[in-house]
């Protein structure tokens, strides 16, 4: 008879991760899925974020059987998208049109091996409380707005700004990972501990 232990999957071979995000690296830490890091080679433009995880995904090479992971994010309101503010007036005008409204992060995620490609978009839609002149000043000083779709983090001081989430919270931070897991659990059952 088998024991809870006995179940525990031998050592998974890393999945590569197209992406330099730091994000996309501490979710993957937290959920406990081996990773190499290589750069994609690809150029976002305007566009879909499922295109860009795809095109990312595809631009790293699959050259063994280890699963590729390509992922980009963008913040969309009002038909306007959010992408990183480049200065701190950029920044707080983003936070002050969003403000009081309920905003859509968009994720595209690319799982691909030599013989399949998983391609799926995954929405979060999060509700921002309405934001005073301080409360903008005070997140904006921060600093915690840079390099950020929508300028804010949900995971640090941004969420401040949050009245409410609907879906997954991961996925605001940079990453789907109910999704991902789905997508090992069907695709690698057991070998990444989930499925």
């Amino acid at each position: 008879m088998a024991r809870r232990g006995d179940l525990a999957a031998p050592p998974a071979a890393p999945l590569i991760l197209a992406s330099t995000s730091p994000r996309r690296r501490q979710i993957l830490e937290l959920l406990r899925i081996p990773f190499d890091v290589v750069a994609p080679d690809y150029e976002e433009t305007a566009g879909d974020p499922v295109e860009h995880a795809l095109g990312k995904a595809r631009s790293v090479g699959v050259s063994d059987e280890r699963p590729v992971l390509g992922c980009d994010t963008e913040v969309i309101c009002g038909g306007r998208v959010y992408g990183k503010a480049e200065t701190k007036a950029a920044a707080e005008e983003m936070l002050e049109s969003l403000a009081g409204k309920t905003h859509d992060v968009v994720s595209g995620l690319a799982l691909i091996t030599p013989g399949w490609e998983e391609v799926h978009k995954e929405v979060t839609r999060v509700t921002f409380r309405q934001l005073t002149a301080r409360d903008l000043a005070h997140y904006v000083a921060s600093g915690e707005w840079e390099g950020r779709a929508g300028a804010y983090a949900i995971q640090g001081l941004g969420a401040s700004l949050v009245e409410r989430i609907e879906g997954d919270f991961w996925n605001v931070v940079g990453l789907p990972a109910a999704l991902l897991v789905r997508l090992l659990a069907e695709r690698f059952p057991g070998t990444y501990g989930f499925g």
